[in-house]
């Protein structure tokens, strides 16, 4: 059995960049940092990983018009390597994260707020920002998940 699947919770390195493929697929690109920290002989290290992130569809469009850079986020999906010549013929190679879901980090933190949604678009093309009918899961920093449920201590599990 194989398995291909990556959750990931940072915060956005860059606002988000919508595209249109020729096909006329929506695509977004951004950068994703996740932190690791650990103490070794008593001090505290810590250890950034940078991640290149790939939406596609209504997902896409959901991430361009709400997320923006320094804003707290959770991407669930699957590692891809593709490659390409470039002009001098010599082989490049990108790793990225292709999206599967998101959850937004909460809009009152004090860093990376969402993007206010345009209460009328500039551009007639654009179609309007997502309702609450679109059931974007929220990331709540520092309090129980919504659900009612309590927030499980390390201690408590039996591994």
């Amino acid at each position: 059995m194989n398995l291909n699947k990556v959750i990931l919770v940072g915060r956005i390195t860059q606002d988000p960049e919508l595209r249109t493929t020729p096909s006329g697929q929506t695509v977004c690109n951004f950068g994703m940092a996740t932190n690791r920290t650990w103490s070794q002989n008593g001090q505290k290290q810590e250890k950034a990983e940078f991640h290149n992130i790939v939406l596609w569809q209504k997902i896409a469009e959901i991430a361009s018009q709400y997320l923006k850079k320094g804003g707290l986020v959770l991407i669930e999906g699957r590692i891809q390597t593709r490659s390409w010549e470039d002009q001098s013929g010599a082989k490049k190679y990108k790793t990225e994260i292709i999206g599967e879901s998101m959850q937004m980090g909460p809009r009152n933190s004090g860093q990376g707020n969402w993007k206010p949604s345009p209460s009328s678009p500039s551009n007639p093309s654009e179609k309007p920002a997502p309702t609450s009918e679109d059931n974007i899961p929220i990331i709540e920093e520092g309090s129980p998940s919504a659900g009612g449920e309590e927030e499980i201590n390390v201690k408590d599990i039996p591994f």
